[in-house]
């Protein structure tokens, strides 16, 4: 029996070295990854044989080279004639800029232009909120005088208070005829059950789930999620940031407490891309796709006389593009900067291309400044971002731990000119696991606004100096050594 047993348990463990091989030869050989994260791959598949298998199986499927997205030839061509016709404007310096402080950003409008299909609209007008009672009261307001459609997507959507009161919003409007589209995502919002959109389906409106499991309460697809934050009503006003549905965005989780973060609520012709990117993502999602109609894209808006004058591109990225544009956009903000580069993110895991560049900005004068929550969400997560904080700490670069509660916003300000608002965290998940979308503005008065707001929550927050660093455990020294190999795959 003995005998029997060792047989048994040599014939495993064969199979198993046997299939670490061979996921090696994949990460190495076909998928072609990022050299961080093909050697953290193999860290795990050589120390975890069995459990990095199961890992990877899970969180480690490559879709850089699925094309998800597919638009009709006849809609290519209309995008391609409106992408090309701004870009030879720009091109050949006729662009009619209305601001000039914003054609000081000409090369890196072209380059999201060129890299993301982020159209340039200067007609537009913006609120900025930080609070989650303001955002919902402004949210339900808009919904509340909705006449067409609305669109939302949401990477968490709970059932409690305010996930129920906006269900019952939405049944509302569906109820007047209006046109109601929901999407969230299906490991974010993972409790949300059947039974809770029975009255909203029933009254007409309509839910998709993105990347749903076939499996109950297994969905292999984890890394891989829809982390964008949407609504577009009636193609007119767009909200966009960090604000999810659930109480804890009110501030009502008392383990978290109040909740840090930053909405934008947009008006004008950048309201068409978040309007365009919605239909991408609903019909990858939904067996009920969505055709462009002129209700859902009136383009009236912008032969009127403008709504405002801000410039705004909105730029999304996903894990199914090689290319991050999200991450490359700030990225060129940083080497633009000539004053300061203002920072604030829930988690800051760089890869080498932006930390570099705010090495450089940092040993160029440039002060830089990262502001991060002072008690994390994730643990490994926050200690694999001390280690970067201490690469960025002795070259001048300020550190802020915001005490108030939970800071989750996720923005960048740049020389008080060029701003970034939206769903990506200065992380390798966001850069290239999740599917984003940030809204970039070239406006002095909203950057002047956007720091304005840094300064105030700078009082909420003590600095972490270079000498408290430095004095540190040599327990959390290692933890965070651990957590930095494996930062590539967190």
């Amino acid at each position: 029996m003995h005998e029997i047993t060792t047989i048994l348990l040599q014939n495993i463990y064969t199979i198993i070295t046997i299939l670490n091989i061979f996921l090696a030869i994949i990460v190495i050989f076909m998928e072609r990854r990022n050299i961080a994260e093909t050697w953290a791959w193999l860290m795990v598949l050589l120390f975890l044989p069995v459990l990095g298998f199961i890992l990877y199986l899970i969180f480690g499927q490559n879709m850089s080279r699925r094309k998800l997205y597919k638009l009709k030839e006849e809609e290519q061509s209309i995008v391609l004639n409106i992408l090309g016709s701004q870009w030879d404007q720009f091109s050949q310096n006729q662009y009619p800029f209305c601001d000039p402080e914003a054609a000081a950003y000409q090369d890196m409008i072209m380059m999201n232009l060129s890299s993301g299909m982020a159209l340039y609209t200067q007609d537009n007008s913006v609120d900025v909120f930080t609070d989650g009672k303001e955002k919902f009261e402004a949210l339900f307001k808009t919904i509340e005088e909705a006449r067409d459609h609305i669109h939302l997507m949401y990477y968490i959507f709970i059932d409690d208070d305010i996930g129920r009161r906006l269900r019952d919003a939405l049944i509302s409007k569906a109820k007047e005829g209006v046109e109601i589209r929901l999407l969230y995502d299906d490991v974010g919002s993972a409790n949300l059950s059947n039974q809770f959109f029975r009255p909203f389906n029933e009254a007409g409106g309509k839910a998709a789930a993105f990347f749903p499991s076939k499996i109950p309460y297994l969905n292999i697809r984890v890394n891989y999620r829809n982390h964008r934050k949407l609504v577009i009503i009636d193609g007119q006003i767009g909200f966009l940031g960090g604000f999810n549905i659930s109480n804890e965005y009110l501030g009502l989780d008392q383990r978290i407490g109040y909740w840090r973060d930053t909405h934008l609520r947009i008006c004008g012709s950048a309201v068409l891309q978040l309007q365009a990117q919605f239909f991408l993502d609903w019909n990858l999602a939904s067996s009920d796709p969505l055709q462009a109609a002129p209700r859902y894209f009136p383009m009236e808006q912008s032969t009127e006389a403008p709504i405002g004058q801000i410039g705004i591109q909105i730029v999304s990225s996903g894990p199914d593009n090689e290319r991050e544009q999200i991450k490359d956009a700030y990225i060129k903000m940083i080497y633009k900067a000539k004053k300061c580069v203002w920072i604030q993110t829930p988690y800051f895991i760089p890869d080498e291309s932006l930390l570099n560049a705010l090495r450089l900005a940092a040993l160029s004068g440039i002060d830089v400044r990262i502001m991060i929550p002072r008690v994390p969400d994730h643990k490994m997560v926050y200690w694999a971002t001390y280690s970067y904080l201490g690469d960025l700490l002795p070259l001048g670069v300020r550190c802020f731990l915001y005490e108030k509660g939970f800071l989750h916003a996720k923005t960048i300000v740049v020389d008080g000119l060029a701003t970034s608002v939206g769903t990506a965290n200065f992380d390798i998940r966001s850069f290239k696991l999740n599917f984003e979308t940030n809204a970039f503005l070239y406006n002095r008065e909203i950057g002047t606004r956007m720091l304005q707001i840094y300064e105030k929550d700078i009082e909420n927050c003590c600095e972490l100096s270079l000498d408290e660093y430095e004095q540190r455990s040599r327990f959390q020294k290692a933890k965070e050594s651990f957590t930095r190999l494996l930062s590539p795959i967190l």
